[in-house]
């Protein structure tokens, strides 16, 4: 398949899945399947281009975000809270790099993940709570939200989804847990970037293309940046119920799909992108 047509196509699914909350990850991994199924063999070193299209829909969180992520600078407790929320996915995400490595190449594994997104995304709806912003929240609190994050670092569970639900849990309002929720994903993403542009760099992974990875960030910006604008209004309108039924269906439809047929194996490891998962 074109280089450039993949590259397209998978910044298209990054931009959408990243900030719905219906798993970036999970979804790369079964278009990458379908993809491979398909078209047979595309871009080398695939997973490492996925990894990379989160330079695009990390652009586009601090374009939305920009005002919030600018005032950190006077804002001590919440930079502090941010960095606490962080820790658990990078201890997590490093300590069992080689299990993500197996999960990653695993639509069934995907598969489950997204119901168990379904299963969150239905409890954050019927049990919000709502009252604090991440200004007032206890330090423990947030604390839970990091480790919510962490459950995010497999394929299908959305990092979005988690961190929001978790916020409305522990008694964010929904504008608030949503805002978090993003900025959160600043430290995570440009972690796993970074990570991956190091194995790049060293030779540890084969060589990424540079004209379709530039063109599959570019459109993972611009979609994301639309969707993004859009996600923040459904949360303020309640509409958690929607997704959770999507990834029931498409958990569904992918759990069945894997059973009947193996997965496509792709030479290269996965495992620095499960840290970026939203």
């Amino acid at each position: 398949m074109d280089a450039y047509l993949q590259a397209i196509i998978l910044g298209i699914v990054q931009g959408i899945s990243e900030f719905l909350p219906i798993s970036s990850d999970g979804h790369l991994v079964v278009a990458e399947q379908v993809l491979g199924k398909t078209f047979g063999a595309g871009i080398a070193a695939g997973k490492d281009l996925e990894v990379m299209l989160h330079l695009g829909t990390l652009a586009a969180i601090v374009a939305v975000y920009a005002h919030d992520l600018w005032n950190l600078r006077k804002d001590f407790r919440l930079c502090a809270l941010i960095v606490m929320a962080t820790i658990p996915a990078a201890v997590v995400g490093l300590t069992l790099e080689d299990w993500f490595d197996q999960m990653f190449d695993s639509p069934l594994a995907a598969g489950f993940g997204f119901l168990i997104t379904a299963a969150l995304l239905y409890t954050g709806h019927v049990m919000e709570r709502g009252g604090h912003t991440e200004k007032t929240l206890p330090w423990p609190a947030m604390l839970l939200i990091g480790c919510f994050q962490a459950l995010a670092l497999l394929p299908g569970v959305s990092r979005s989804g988690s961190t929001i639900v978790c916020g409305l849990l522990t008694g964010m309002d929904r504008v608030s847990a949503t805002r978090f929720s993003f900025l959160l994903a600043v430290p995570v993403t440009a972690g796993a970037i970074a990570l991956t542009m190091k194995h790049l760099l060293e030779g540890d992974h084969p060589a990424l293309p540079f004209g379709p990875m530039l063109v599959g960030i570019v459109v993972a910006f611009g979609v994301g940046w639309l969707v993004l604008q859009g996600m923040i209004r459904l949360v303020q309108q309640r509409r958690l119920p929607w997704f959770a039924t999507y990834c029931v269906v498409l958990g569904v439809i992918t759990i069945a799909l894997s059973l009947r047929s193996p997965p496509v194996i792709h030479p290269t490891t996965a495992s620095v992108r499960a840290m970026s998962d939203h």
